[in-house]
């Protein structure tokens, strides 16, 4: 009898039990919106890595500062942004909550592994680059496609410290492709400002600036809604 009591009274205490889908609601937002996928993680190979540590030396002087890269918006800098689009399709909040990062969405180390690093006074930023499996274009090489994207957004990034810029215009010179799983450095400057028109340029050199693969030139238009920090 003293037994059967104890397990009443412990059933009585205990909290309720959560499904495990519950438990991965509860949980899976604050874990997308918080890691910081610009950071090492096992996919990276040793020529990034090497890379990484070099560009983080250089964050110590405060002439270089390493960008974080997040899967999601957090929600705060998403109502931000929402409230200044007229269209209201666009402030469906429960649809964009589940909104991701295009080069974020693959699974690390089959996309885009990369991580940022800008230099305010030269207007400059160099992206460390590793293209994943799941990049394939012709077998064995980075598809083009996914090479714009990444100059896209260290172009963007790099326009950014104007503010929020959006791609008015980019014209790409593929010059040699870029095997998959290799490193290459994305190196990004702003050249000139003319009205609301921010031009910028780009390269992606392989590790030992003697092959150059990729060359661009970029025109973005800045959005008046907040100001690079």
């Amino acid at each position: 009898m003293l037994r059967s009591c104890a397990m009443r009274l412990r059933t009585l205490g205990a909290t309720p039990a959560r499904r495990p889908e519950a438990t991965r609601r509860l949980f899976s937002s604050e874990e997308v919106v918080c890691k910081d996928y610009a950071l090492p993680n096992p996919s990276w190979t040793k020529d990034l890595r090497l890379l990484f540590d070099q560009f983080m030396k250089k964050c110590e002087d405060g002439s270089w500062k390493r960008l974080p890269s997040y899967r999601q918006n957090p929600p705060q800098a998403l109502q931000e942004f929402q409230t200044h689009f007229v269209d209201s399709k666009f402030k469906k909040e429960e649809q964009m909550s589940k909104a991701q990062q295009f080069t974020r969405s693959l699974e690390e180390g089959l996309g885009f592994e990369y991580a940022m690093f800008y230099n305010k006074a030269e207007k400059r930023i160099v992206c460390l680059f590793q293209g994943g499996l799941h990049l394939q274009g012709m077998p064995g090489f980075v598809h083009g496609g996914a090479i714009a994207t990444i100059i896209d957004i260290t172009a963007g990034m790099c326009a950014f410290s104007e503010g929020i810029v959006m791609t008015a215009n980019l014209n790409i010179d593929y010059k040699k492709p870029i095997p998959l799983l290799s490193v290459v450095v994305v190196n990004s400057q702003l050249q000139k400002i003319e009205g609301r028109k921010l031009f910028v340029s780009c390269t992606i050199q392989s590790t030992d600036e003697k092959t150059l693969h990729t060359q661009a030139t970029g025109k973005k238009l800045p959005l008046p809604i907040c100001q690079y920090p």
